[in-house]
């Protein structure tokens, strides 16, 4: 199963010339800043916009082929969108909505029922509601149950938590984490938001001014030097990890990765789930010496090595990529730091992480 997207358009403000190939699962996401191409790529997909060339192939099937003359209507395409605005129809309820969506598709073909739907989205006491009687966030759940009930093969979702504040972005994002976890549909995920992406995506595309500058996993693509200026401050990497022990004392998770453990807050998961973290860049710091237990307020320290580094924005700071044993660590700090303590690609370290920093 795979995706094969490739677009060349010219418009007023800039040239999309892409060519993408992505996995058929999981969650692929469109990052990049407003712009770059991300929702004309999600439209092109979609057949609301047609590219002056392009082909577009989905798990086998042909979607677009300039060469051979196919073009397949948008009304034909097994796809669900969800917009920035959940874009309800205002005279039906919540269960009428649902209803219009899963009568679009034939019995025989129904790969999710409404019960399942309902039930994922949580939008069961909702069902009686008008749209205007719906927060932003219900709206936007509601909308995603309608997407899920027309059965796609490919689901899009075009800054769905754009318009919410941070609480109900908040709010939303464990649904879209359930649907990633329940679901095999495929998801391109059109976002400007790096905590977003960290926690939902598998794979990444970053795109500047309509072109691909990068394509790949996750994990890979976040910890690349070469990319940090389109992340700015939020520029860190995500960190599968393991469960270990619950400290109730002291409220705190002990996480295992491959380059030793990362204590942060009491996480609400079982032992031995995996769960996803973020270290961000701003707050690891570097030691050439070991740490002595009880000597700092930094609970976390990893051996590592410098892989390599280079300049940030900040001509001030110097941006360094870490190897602790496995597991990818970017840190920033000063060109001073970098000259006092000799680093060079290769030199060994001590990572340190303050737990109040780790990102769930």
């Amino acid at each position: 199963m795979s995706i094969h997207a490739r677009f060349r358009n010219a418009y007023a403000d800039f040239l999309l010339d892409v060519d993408l190939n992505l996995p058929g699962g999981g969650i692929t996401a469109l990052f990049g800043p407003s712009g770059s191409g991300k929702t004309t790529i999600l439209r092109c997909i979609a057949g609301l916009e047609r590219a002056a060339s392009g082909t577009l192939k989905v798990n086998g099937e042909v979607w677009q082929d300039d060469a051979l003359e196919i073009f397949l209507p948008a009304h034909k395409r097994a796809i669900g969108y969800v917009f920035q605005e959940a874009s309800l129809f205002p005279h039906l309820s919540v269960a009428g909505n649902l209803d219009y969506a899963l009568k679009r598709v034939a019995d025989t073909a129904h790969k999710i029922s409404m019960d399942q739907a309902v039930m994922l989205l949580d939008v069961g006491p909702l069902l009686p509601r008008m749209p205007e009687r719906l927060s932003g966030g219900e709206r936007q759940r509601v909308a995603m149950a309608r997407a899920l009930l027309t059965s796609p093969d490919l689901l899009l979702l075009d800054e769905p938590l754009a318009a919410l504040d941070l609480k109900r972005r908040n709010e939303i994002l464990p649904y879209l984490e359930r649907l990633h976890a329940e679901l095999s549909i495929p998801v391109l995920y059109v976002s400007h938001s790096p905590d977003e992406v960290a926690r939902l995506a598998d794979h990444l595309v970053v795109l500047d001014a309509g072109r691909v500058v990068a394509s790949g996993s996750l994990a890979d693509t976040l910890a690349r030097l070469d990319l940090l200026h389109l992340f700015g401050d939020d520029a860190g990497v995500m960190i599968e990890a393991r469960v270990d022990a619950h400290d109730d004392h002291y409220q705190l998770t002990c996480l295992g990765v491959s380059g030793g453990e990362i204590h942060v807050s009491r996480r609400d998961a079982a032992i031995g789930q995996m769960v996803r973290i973020r270290v961000l860049a701003r707050d690891v710091s570097i030691s050439t010496s070991a740490p002595i237990p009880g000597s700092s307020s930094i609970l976390n320290a990893l051996a590592a090595t410098v892989v390599q580094m280079t300049t940030a924005i900040d001509p001030a700071h110097m941006l360094l990529r870490l190897d602790a044993q496995g597991t990818p660590l970017l840190a920033r700090i000063t060109r001073r730091s970098r000259d006092q303590l000799g680093l060079i690609p290769g030199s060994a370290v001590w990572a340190q992480i303050k737990a109040v920093a780790v990102l769930a």
